[in-house]
């Protein structure tokens, strides 16, 4: 009996959040479609070519919350930034803030950590990735950029490119039709890792005991926050999928900081985002990469355990 009613619990505990989570994910996603409609690349361009050094890091990084959801669209941006003449430095507060602030993970944040993790969480990652960009530039880094060009990004839409290609104008209509088919595009990509973390959710909501958590992931463990900086990149869970665990887990004990050190991890350096930035940087910028975002992931996880 014990059993099937934590089988029961766990299925409206999955109906529940996954509801919740692709409701906020459509809507969020439609919003910064239309967005990025009014905000092309193009002007993200334009804007950072005119910056000087630290207001352009500053712009950098606010720009970098609004740009698509993985790197396969946000790296083209990138380059065309950076062969543009973007100053190198705003161009790397973009980098480092496209994966870490986009609207999804701070929606996310918001519906199942409330607004203050939400707003020390984005205060924490803006801040860092405006003094990435400062740091990296005055290290010397931007002559390892290898000066690439990347003719098309492999998330854009053949419906989009032919009515880009057209010359006729491009109404209201047009952006709001626009907006909702990269919605409902990414949503499809999206779709099975919303339905994994839920569902992971449920099943740690309902099974796993709490002392589990709290000895292997509590407060009391003081290696627990980098050892999940650590296991977020080569796991590359999607943040996705790995906030609503981190929600239940949290319930469970685990400590926030080692919450945020894996979130941070995970989305900020991907191995799949390794692996395109490998093609278009030289080895110590990657690497200078990788060290920046364990090293923020461990510190923002231990600032969040003294703060909450």
């Amino acid at each position: 009996m014990f059993e099937l009613n934590n089988l029961a619990e766990a299925g409206r505990f999955f109906l529940v959040i996954a509801g919740e989570l692709i409701l906020l994910f459509i809507g969020v996603t439609f919003l910064v479609g239309l967005l990025q409609e009014f905000i092309p690349p193009e002007t993200i361009q334009k804007v950072l070519t005119r910056q000087k050094k630290f207001i352009g890091n500053i712009i950098g990084a606010a720009l970098g919350a609004l740009t698509p959801f993985c790197s396969c669209s946000t790296i083209p941006i990138l380059v065309g930034l950076l062969n543009g003449g973007a100053p190198f430095g705003a161009a790397m507060s973009f980098l480092v803030a496209s994966p870490l602030l986009n609207p999804v993970i701070l929606g996310l944040f918001l519906s199942l950590l409330g607004l203050k993790v939400t707003a020390v969480y984005a205060g924490i990652t803006f801040l860092a990735a405006v003094f990435t960009g400062l740091l990296w530039e005055k290290l010397g880094l931007a002559d390892q950029y290898k000066k690439v060009v990347i003719r098309r990004g492999c998330c854009s839409a053949e419906g989009m490119e032919e009515i880009a290609a057209t010359a006729e104008p491009v109404t209201l209509n047009i952006k709001f039709k626009r907006a909702g088919g990269m919605a409902w595009s990414l949503f499809r990509q999206v779709f099975p890792y919303l339905l994994l973390g839920s569902a992971l959710g449920a099943f740690i909501y309902s099974f796993v005991p709490e002392s589990l958590v709290i000895k292997l992931a509590g407060p009391g463990n003081p290696l627990a926050v980098p050892v999940a900086a650590l296991i977020g990149i080569p796991m590359y869970i999607r943040a996705e999928t790995i906030i609503p665990i981190s929600a239940v887990l949290l319930g469970k004990g685990m400590s926030i900081g080692a919450v945020m050190a894996l979130v941070i991890g995970g989305a900020g350096a991907s191995i799949p985002e390794l692996i395109i930035l490998a093609s278009i940087f030289r080895r110590k910028l990657v690497v200078a990469f990788v060290i920046t975002i364990l090293a923020v992931a461990a510190l923002a996880g231990y600032f969040f355990n003294l703060v909450f």
